[in-house]
C-alpha cells in the first residue's frame, strides 16, 4: 500500500483512535522563532542496502528530559527556552520486520519554511524536521509533505497523557503504558514502548503500527513493566 492510502487509514486514526474528540494533549502556548534556522542543503542517501519497511514507530520524546540540561544551547532554544513542552514528536519512523530498520533511502530535499511552520509545535526544529524526513521519511513517502502529514495525522489521534500527575513511591514502566492505554481507545500495552536513559529517566514512548498503522507489538519494547521510571517534572 502507498503512502497516499495509509494516509487516508491515518486519518481515521484520527478521528477514532481517542476518548475523545479533542486528540493529543494541548500545549499552552506555542512560539514559533520569527527567524528559523532552516537546512539549506538536500541530504543524501546512505549506499547500505535497505531492507523492505514492515512497520511504523510514532516515537515521542519527553520534552523536560530533553531540555533538562540544554536550556543554554542556541541549537535548542525553540524547544527548551521558547517553549514548554510535555511531549513532541522525534519523528515516524520506518521499521523492518528483522535485522536493521530502512535509514536514508533517497536525496531529501530541504524542507520549506511553510512546512516549517505548519509542523513546529509538533516539531520543534527545522534541523530535526530535516533529519528525520531524510532518515525515515524518504524510505516510504514521495515528499516531506506527505511525510509530515502522514504524521500530524497520527500525532493529533493519539492522547498524550500528563505524566507528571504520575505519583507513587515507585513509578515503573508499566504504568506509563497503562496511562496510555487508559486514555487511548483499542491501544494495547504490547503496542507501547518506553524508553529510559542509562539513568533510568524516561525519555521516550513510541506507538508500533504495521503498514496499514494498526497497532502491533514493538519489535524493540525498551523498558519492561516492572522497570522503575524516573520521570523529570521541570519545564
Amino acid at each position: 500500500m502507498r503512502a497516499p492510502e495509509r494516509l487516508l487509514l491515518a486519518l481515521c486514526l484520527a478521528a477514532c483512535g481517542s476518548t475523545d474528540d479533542s486528540g493529543g494533549t494541548a500545549t499552552a502556548e506555542c512560539n514559533i522563532p520569527a527567524k528559523l534556522d532552516l537546512p539549506r542543503t538536500a541530504s543524501l542517501p546512505d549506499t547500505t542496502p535497505d531492507a523492505p519497511a514492515a512497520a511504523y514507530v510514532l516515537a515521542m520524546s519527553w520534552s523536560p528530559e530533553f531540555c533538562r540540561f540544554r536550556k543554554d544551547a542556541d541549537a535548542h532554544e525553540g524547544q527548551c527556552r521558547d517553549n514548554h513542552f510535555d511531549f513532541i514528536l522525534h519523528g515516524l519512523w520506518v521499521d523492518s520486520a528483522s535485522g536493521a530498520s530502512p535509514r536514508a533511502c533517497a536525496t531529501a530535499v530541504p524542507v520549506g519554511e511553510a512546512l516549517v511552520r505548519q509542523h513546529y509545535c509538533m516539531m520543534p526544529s527545522a534541523q530535526l524536521m530535516q533529519h528525520q524526513w531524510a532518515a525515515h521519511g524518504t524510505c516510504a513517502f514521495s515528499s516531506a509533505e506527505a511525510y509530515f502529514g502522514a504524521a500530524k495525522s497520527l500525532w493529533d489521534g493519539v492522547k498524550r497523557p500528563d505524566l507528571r500527575t504520575l505519583r507513587g513511591e515507585t513509578l515503573t514502566a508499566g504504568m506509563v503504558r497503562e496511562a496510555f492505554v487508559k486514555a487511548n481507545i483499542g491501544l494495547p500495552t504490547e503496542a507501547i514502548a518506553v524508553a529510559l536513559n542509562k539513568r533510568g529517566w524516561l525519555t521516550e514512548v513510541r506507538l508500533c503500527m504495521d503498514l496499514d498503522y494498526n497497532y502491533v507489538a514493538c519489535r524493540a519494547p525498551g523498558a519492561t513493566d516492572t522497570a522503575r521510571v524516573l520521570i523529570w517534572r521541570g519545564g
